[in-house]
């Protein structure tokens, strides 16, 4: 059974069409809303319903649309079709009468109707009810494809495989109340291809665009069409550990990949680091979905190793979510507005605005959503002035929201920003939470009953490899709960003294640094955050006592050298001194160990002593000239710290010790090769790094290009000796995705967004 009733005429329309393609051919015709002449479409040719029954000539397609649910269809009905009838068929136009309806058809209205429809000169009639197209939704996963709001619509276990369902269900049901009310856009459409040509797409847009909204489509779509497992994850590493070589099909999908609400330099370096990993998942056959706010990714983009993963590749894989269309528009807006919880009077009241709202520049799919809940519209006047004040200024209103919460509210919400969006249920307080719910005024007793007045507007709970986690309903939620942070010195101290470092450490920046986004702390708090830097020893994500010590040391240089101004990282060397000789001795892969990023930092900010400049020179230099690493000669930051004479110096001994001995390098290279870790390609490819920037520095001598192009020639012969031939897998495509979409002319979409 599918709510069809909730469709609306417009969307309806959309799905005949579609059937009709699916069942006629793709020569079906559609035409405007109003100018039909009595033609919801047409279609010429041969048809056989049954295999006794075979019709031909000019097909008329007409849908009847009704918003009651299991209503029957009469005679009445379709008394206003009768001239157009008349007419078509003196046109030539009309051998066959094809109505679809999304009513019941019961025998006796069905003979009333052929009878009076024939009787106007059609030679053929065909009434198909809702039974007959909820058939055909059943059977024909492309049409699915096509109409991915038929998934909200029914019962996911009808559609599904119990395989499919099982694996992907606490993702499908969370995703089920949002799916109803999807669109086919342009930009799920380009998706779509990209999935098809190179398994992997990265969704960009600004927040609240509808990012999450197309992969949750291609992730159902990927789950009937394919029976894949689908997987919602957070990080690089979870990717990576949940992949199963033997399974070809799984999808993969994480919601914002480089950072929730502002850059995370630590997951970018995670991607980075699982870069093989993932080129070898895709050569098998695995889908990746990835999304990010677009001023999180322009921030990524300087860190991402493009080069090493071609697949980033913008003009490909990267779908910028911006471009609605105005009938897009229009239909994400009807469709919140028409299954969401605002009454009957709200709808009719909001009705004659609402061409205009989704018209706005600032129309976002966000704010149909908000527009739908009357948790969002308690003190909303509905005049033109107000509503466009709504979606002009819909970040100040937000903010204006979470403010005249209730304390026990706005506490409910700390604690799940303070656990960076991801609050366990059932919830277990650190003590410094529970101090700062004591200072907000509130206990964990009245925060459970606030989650759960609050789920469903501002709040969900979601359930994660069968546990559950509060979590905002959207990030934006969390922007507008930042912004209210930053505007209160009492809130933001509670804050860092109750929040866990390593959560403080992605959301906050010692002065302002230029992160967009981050929660800015005055010079007044700085005191305290190195006393909370300094409490953080070993991260709570490796049980590993060694991986846990490493990790958190890494991530405070992440801080440090992204993070903080001079001011704060004086105080933290003044109490912390041994951080000089760390970042003055860094280990290898320089583009990815934080001491790095950390020594360049200091030494721009005139805070890095000379003797540990020389040494972090001697180090990195050292690992050029032996071919270890020659980042000194490819990172122009780290080329920063060298004089032009310490760098002259490294350029020559690279070309006078280090190129007699490449084919040495290479057969270390060959002989560290532990097949089954990764493929030959990706454990040769810093060696071919290296031949590309030698060749770059050195190629105007043509002894050394001659040189290089031999190691090149060798390295990939080994490659290929080395290679497993059965890497690839069959493809699986969604093809192509036709825009059957019906452009209104004369009615409005709107039209019966209130019955």
């Amino acid at each position: 059974m599918f709510d069809l009733h909730n469709l609306g005429w417009h969307s309806f329309q959309q799905l005949c069409l579609s059937v009709a393609r699916e069942v006629l051919g793709q020569t079906v015709e559609s035409f405007l809303d109003v100018n039909d002449g009595g033609r919801d479409g047409a279609f010429a040719g041969h048809w056989r319903p049954t295999n006794s029954v075979s019709l031909s000539g000019q097909f008329v397609i007409q849908c009847k649309f009704t918003n009651r649910r299991d209503y029957s269809l009469k005679p009445s009905d379709v008394e206003d079709e009768i001239d157009k009838v008349d007419r078509l068929v003196k046109g030539g136009l009309c051998d066959v009468y094809l109505l679809l309806t999304n009513a019941g058809i019961s025998g006796r209205s069905a003979e009333a109707i052929r009878d009076r429809l024939l009787a106007a000169g059609t030679k053929e009639v065909v009434l198909l009810g809702s039974s007959w197209i909820e058939q055909q939704i059943r059977d024909n996963k492309r049409l699915r494809m096509l109409v991915p709001r038929v998934y909200g619509l029914g019962d996911l276990t009808q559609i599904l495989d119990e395989r499919s369902y099982s694996q992907a269900r606490a993702i499908l049901e969370s995703m089920r109340e949002d799916l109803a009310k999807v669109v086919v856009t342009d930009s799920y459409r380009r998706s779509a291809h990209a999935l098809d040509e190179h398994g992997y797409v990265l969704l960009i847009g600004e927040p609240a665009a509808g990012k999450t909204t197309i992969a949750s489509m291609l992730a159902m779509t990927a789950a009937d069409q394919w029976r894949a497992s689908v997987m919602k994850l957070d990080s690089p590493a979870a990717v990576v550990a949940r992949w199963n070589p033997d399974e070809p099909s799984q999808f993969f999908w994480v919601d914002d990949a480089f950072g929730v609400t502002q850059y995370e330099n630590g997951l970018v370096s995670g991607w980075n680091h699982v870069i093989p990993d993932v080129k070898t998942m895709l050569r098998r056959g695995a889908k990746i979905v990835m999304t990010s706010r677009d001023y999180i990714y322009n921030r990524a983009r300087q860190d991402l190793k493009e080069g090493a993963f071609p697949l980033f590749n913008e003009a490909m894989v990267v779908i910028d979510v911006h471009g609605l269309t105005e009938d897009e528009r229009r239909q994400i807006l009807y469709n919140h507005l028409k299954l969401g919880t605002q009454s009957q009077d709200f709808r009719s009241s909001i009705k004659p605005y609402l061409e205009e709202v989704a018209a706005h520049e600032r129309f976002i799919p966000e704010i149909a959503r908000r527009l739908a809940d009357p948790f969002f519209t308690k003190a909303l006047r509905l005049n033109a002035i107000e509503l466009e004040h709504f979606v002009e200024k819909r970040e100040q209103f937000l903010v204006g929201v979470l403010r005249e919460l209730d304390r026990h509210s706005r506490a409910a919400l700390a604690l799940i920003y303070m656990r960076n969006d991801r609050l366990a249920s059932p919830i277990s307080l650190a003590k410094s939470e529970e101090d700062a719910l004591q200072r907000l005024n509130s206990d964990l007793g009245s925060c459970i009953e606030a989650l759960q007045a609050l789920k469903g507007s501002l709040v969900i709970q979601s359930r994660v490899d069968d546990e559950y986690e509060w979590k905002f309903k959207h990030p934006t939620i969390a922007d507008a709960f930042a912004l209210i942070l930053r505007d209160s010195p009492e809130l933001l101290e509670i804050y860092v003294r109750g929040s866990s470092v390593n959560k403080l450490l992605t959301q906050v920046t010692c002065g302002d640094v230029g992160i967009e986004n981050a929660v800015v702390l005055p010079r007044s708090l700085f005191t305290l955050v190195v006393d909370r830097l300094d409490e953080y020893a070993k991260s709570s994500r490796y049980k590993t006592a060694w991986m846990a010590s490493w990790d958190a040391t890494r991530s405070i240089h992440h801080f440090l050298s992204r993070r903080c101004c001079k001011e704060m990282l004086q105080q933290y060397i003044s109490k912390n001194p041994k951080i000089l000789e760390q970042v003055s001795s860094p280990g290898l892969y320089l583009d990815s160990v934080s001491e790095t990023s950390l020594a360049v930092r200091f030494h721009e900010l005139g805070l890095l002593p000379d003797e540990c400049r020389e040494r972090f020179v001697e180090k990195v230099g050292k690992y050029a000239v032996e071919g270890e690493d020659v980042g000194a000669l490819t990172n122009k930051r780290i080329q920063t710290i060298f004089t032009e004479a310490e760098l002259q110096t490294l350029v020559d001994e690279v070309r006078r010790k280090l190129l007699p001995r490449l084919n040495e390098v290479r057969h270390f290279v060959e002989d560290d090769f532990r097949p089954g870790n990764e493929s030959a390609e990706e454990h040769m490819s810093r060696y071919v790094e290296l031949l590309d920037e030698l060749e770059s520095r050195y190629g105007d001598d043509p002894v050394v290009k001659e040189q290089v192009e031999a190691e090149r020639t060798a390295a990939g012969s080994w490659i290929s000796n080395n290679s497993d031939s059965d890497e690839t897998r069959e493809d699986r495509v969604l093809g192509q995705i036709s825009d059957d979409s019906v452009v209104p002319a004369g009615r409005s979409i709107f039209d019966d967004v209130d019955q």
